[in-house]
């Protein structure tokens, strides 16, 4: 079972395996320790809150440094999107993908 995360307009962007974070093709892109989300590289980019990637204005967290390759598990079933839901921070989804 895998938990989706949506961008700001309702749309899958992604998913939780364990302690990673996966693109819609499979591929790790960040990781989750509790509700922090981090580059897989390991730089801080920020917060999972209603299973979305946000800026809560925390600032910026060590980095946590990068695991390794946690394997790439398939494209798992395309859930419906969500629609746009109201929340008073700025979508970072997107970092996840940039070097």
């Amino acid at each position: 079972m895998y938990t989706y995360l949506y961008d700001a307009n309702g749309t899958p962007a992604g998913f939780i395996r364990g302690d990673f974070i996966h693109d819609m093709n499979g591929t790790a892109i960040g990781q989750v320790r509790g509700t922090h989300v981090y580059k897989l590289s390991g730089p801080y980019v920020g917060e999972r809150y209603r299973d979305m990637v946000v800026d809560k204005h925390l600032g910026r967290l060590a980095d946590i440094g990068n695991p390794g390759d946690p394997g790439n598990p398939g494209m798992p079933v395309m859930p419906r999107g969500r629609g746009v839901i109201t929340i008073p921070f700025r979508d970072v989804f997107a970092e996840l993908h940039e070097r």
